[in-house]
């Protein structure tokens, strides 16, 4: 959907002149957000009506006894498994999902039907259809597009759904105690739970009609597993879309003639992200989708004129399938032109470390530090090689690929906005490797020889470098990461580099100005909130390990839709950066090197950066 709007002689959009639509950018609709609650509500009344039989016969629950799941003589089953699917669906109703829509507008009908056949409620029946009208009428609302999606989600529904149907269901089990025969243990009554969810009587007996009851409210809890089950493991696949040759090729156009302007600009790169492009194609948004939230990264690629254009389609595409849109990591400016354009909010997150190669030195007091261990290390017999991709051997490429991809020390790959998740691709033969030889260790009985630390960094326009991952053998002596960060600087006038842009440190200001003389309580107590954070996400590491190299502070921020929001982009920021897993487990293996072209990430290493994640 293209849209016009008004510019200025400097070619920017004034605020004052852009749609309405695009000033606020898309805000959750008050009929979805009603109707999912009301879903929600209606499911909680009906699971309680389901399984606690005081409840069915309580005040309360003659109130709530004409909504759909009451159905005469199967009331507490179908009460169970329709305040399940309610549950599940109330979700995506909120979220303008056209499957959810279909669903209930299937489920209502269906829930009319069953009134007046089982209980002749008209009351039942005109709620039910009231409701139902409601949903067709504002059908417009509900055109949200599926998720991507794989068939993950299948397992992943039988394991929580079969888990919350056997709490459940335990629950079910106890609520009779005083229709239950004998004094059955818990043993007794999970194997009761067990048996009942497939169809078979358990050990546990009952009196007079409680014993259908159990047997048909466990049975719909078995059968609304396998059918959810079965539905998400055959219904058509929509994966997460991955960069093609043709999409690659355009942003690298566009990196060639507006590389510069953004250190993080090359990390677009990442074959496990979408793009959108401007209507003129002069500008771009990479970005992934993780649990529903949009995560772009870094500032649009491109002509600062033509970013409006691109991030209307990036605001355009979220509109569509309902994803929540957020920015990670942008420069003060993209967040500006962010804020402009869409009516998001920024937050600044934490700042980017970024050195002056005119500027570096080992001299003075304050790289004292930095100065000593360097030489330490070097007189230990390490030697250092700072080099263009294109200038490594073949066999030599494929020998630091494996021996970064071991030093990673964990299976969980890491890092999304400041990661390229790639190493000695032919692709990149621009960028820079440097590495950490130990002299004599010729016969080291490590499979990568004389190898002990790798730094990786990408093109950042014309004259920068922007690091990427830095990997080590656990095994050679500390301050590798040092040593290669000062070889790299002090190479980089042979290379045409004015400018390397290190880590990332989070929350860096609040840190800095909590140890200062005179900080507030309420400071300090971020600080120390910081500080205890640290030892999961190095957050105070990265940041006393960028400022060893005297950088300058360039601010990052974040770009959300509402507060509100937040928790939820967080939670996706951290999937997306590898710090958190929600996909289920996989087998164990045993740890070998990896193949060519596996992606990066860092073994978060106690006390030493490995990789910048965001």
């Amino acid at each position: 959907m293209s849209v016009t709007v008004d510019r200025d002689k400097s070619g920017k959009v004034p605020p004052q002149s852009l749609p309405r639509r695009i000033l606020r950018g898309p805000r959750p609709d008050a009929v979805p957000a009603l109707v999912g609650s009301a879903c929600a509500a209606v499911g909680l009344i009906d699971v309680a009506a389901g399984v606690f039989p005081r409840f069915r016969h309580s005040r309360m629950h003659s109130l709530a006894e004409v909504l759909p799941g009451a159905l005469g003589p199967f009331a507490a089953a179908l009460s169970l498994s329709s305040g399940v699917l309610l549950l599940l669906l109330a979700h995506g109703i909120k979220r303008r999902k056209r499957r959810a829509w279909r669903a209930a507008v299937l489920l209502l009908p269906a829930g009319a039907v069953a009134q007046f056949s089982y209980r002749h409620s008209f009351l039942g029946v005109l709620l039910s259809l009231a409701l139902c009208f409601l949903l067709v009428r504002n059908r417009a609302e509900f055109a949200a597009l599926p998720d991507p999606r794989s068939r993950w989600r299948a397992l992943a529904n039988f394991v929580l759904l079969g888990a919350g149907s056997l709490a459940l269901g335990l629950v079910v089990v106890s609520v009779h105690p005083g229709r239950v025969v004998g004094d059955p243990s818990l043993v007794d009554r999970l194997q009761h739970v067990l048996y009942g969810l497939v169809g078979l009587e358990g050990p546990v007996d009952y009196t007079g009609a409680a014993s259908r009851t159990v047997a048909y409210s466990l049975g719909s809890l078995g059968l609304l597993t396998a059918v959810t089950t079965v539905y998400l493991a055959f219904r058509p696949e929509h994966p997460v879309a991955r960069l093609d040759e043709d999409d690659e090729g355009r942003l690298r156009s566009l990196l060639e003639r507006h590389g510069g302007r953004d250190s993080l600009g090359y990390f677009a790169l990442r074959r496990d992200k979408s793009v959108v492009f401007s209507p003129s194609g002069k500008a771009a948004v990479c970005y992934r989708v993780v649990s529903g939230v949009m995560l772009a990264g870094g500032d649009p690629v491109g002509d600062v004129e033509a970013w409006p254009g691109a991030i209307e389609r990036f605001m355009d595409e979220a509109r569509a399938h309902s994803w929540a849109p957020a920015v990670m990591g942008c420069s003060e400016r993209g967040g500006e032109v962010w804020t402009r354009e869409t009516g998001l909010t920024a937050l600044e997150i934490g700042d980017e470390a970024v050195v002056d190669v005119v500027d570096f030195s080992l001299a003075g007091r304050a790289m004292r530090n930095v100065r000593q261990m360097v030489k330490r290390i070097e007189r230990n017999g390490y030697e250092t090689r700072v080099r263009r991709v294109r200038d490594i051997g073949p066999t030599e490429l494929e020998r630091i690929r494996l021996a970064a991809a071991d030093w990673r020390g964990t299976d969980t790959e890491r890092g999304f906005s400041m990661a390229l998740g790639r190493l000695g691709d032919e692709a990149d033969a621009d960028c820079v490797i440097a590495t950490a030889h130990l002299a004599g260790s010729d016969e080291d009985p490590s499979p990568y020889g004389d190898l002990k630390a790798v730094l990786h960094f990408v093109p950042w326009g014309e004259d920068g470098l922007s690091l990427d991952l830095m990997r080590r053998d656990r095994a050679a002596d500390p301050g590798m990461n040092e040593l290669l960060i000062v070889a790299s600087l002090q190479a980089a006038p042979r290379l045409s580099v004015a400018r390397v842009s290190l880590n990332f440190a989070m929350f860096r200001s609040a840190l800095a100005r909590g140890e200062r003389l005179g900080a507030g309580p309420v400071l300090r107590c971020w600080r120390g909130l910081l500080l205890f954070l640290s030892r999961w996400f190095q957050i105070e590491s990265l940041y006393k390990f960028n400022a060893k190299f005297q950088p300058r502070w360039e601010p990052r921020f974040v770009v959300f839709r509402t507060a509100r929001e937040l928790p939820r982009i967080s939670l996706a920021a951290l999937q997306a950066e590898g710090f958190v897993s929600l996909a289920p487990p996989r087998p164990f293996r045993p740890r070998r090197p990896r193949p060519c072209g596996h992606r990066t990430g860092h073994p978060g290493e106690q006390g030493v950066p490995t990789t910048r994640p965001l």
